[in-house]
């Protein structure tokens, strides 16, 4: 396995006090085998004791005191990035960070960004999650495809790759603060004439995901919606 040397690791958390010190003890490990990586820990506008945890450790922290959500915090970690790669991913560490050796190589082959996916030919879900919930996360992903004009297989995978100044730009235009980020993302990288490659990784569901099964889903709907507004509007 072939790991980069350098790379800036985003990871946005909200309210995570139970499960962030299993995060740290992750990416301690990979911080000691590789000194040139960076973690950026994006506290969200946690109100439990999140950031008194997040402050204990020697990682770059940004915070601020309203949550705005997972977009907003992918934004502005980010901006603070300072490695050649830069990698976005989930505090539950849903896809391993070792899994970053099965996408770094494409980046070499020309890719700008390169997403983890759970829907092509050698993917591993170690974990499901309820049917129904696997099932609105397809058909996302079909809306995203057919109103957005995606060719990817998998938006929502939070195991993302991106080359450092490509992730500035794209994070720098967005607009979705929330949920349907993702689709942004992918949007603008197309419009950008980026190269998408889609990459089979191993993932494993965490029940104790934030995502709400009501109001998130419709606010990812009414996201798409906005991303073709903001791009009918000149405002990307």
């Amino acid at each position: 396995m072939s790991y980069p040397k350098n790379l800036s690791v985003v990871v946005p958390v909200f309210n995570e006090e139970q499960r962030i010190s299993k995060a740290l003890k992750i990416c301690q490990g990979f911080k000691k085998r590789f000194p040139g990586w960076e973690f950026i820990l994006v506290n969200d506008g946690s109100t439990d004791g999140t950031l008194e945890l997040l402050k204990e450790t020697k990682f770059k922290i940004v915070s601020y005191r309203k949550n705005q959500g997972k977009g907003y915090a992918l934004k502005q970690g980010v901006a603070k990035a300072s490695q050649s790669l830069i990698l976005i991913c989930d505090v539950d560490f849903s896809t391993p960070l070792s899994e970053i050796t099965l996408l770094s190589p494409f980046v070499k082959k020309g890719a700008e960004v390169v997403i983890g996916s759970r829907r092509v030919q050698g993917a591993k879900v170690i974990k499901h999650q309820t049917r129904l919930r696997e099932w609105l996360g397809t058909q996302f992903t079909n809306l995203s495809k057919l109103w957005l004009g995606l060719k990817v297989s998998d938006v929502t995978c939070g195991f993302k790759l991106f080359k450092k100044k490509e992730a500035k730009q794209l994070f720098k235009l967005s607009h979705i603060k929330r949920w349907g980020y993702d689709a942004e993302i992918l949007f603008l990288a197309k419009k950008l004439g980026y190269q998408v490659m889609d990459v089979a990784v191993s993932w494993k569901n965490d029940e104790r995901t934030k995502v709400s099964m009501g109001k998130d889903i419709v606010r990812s709907l009414v996201d798409l919606g906005l991303i073709r507004w903001y791009n009918l509007t000149n405002q990307y």
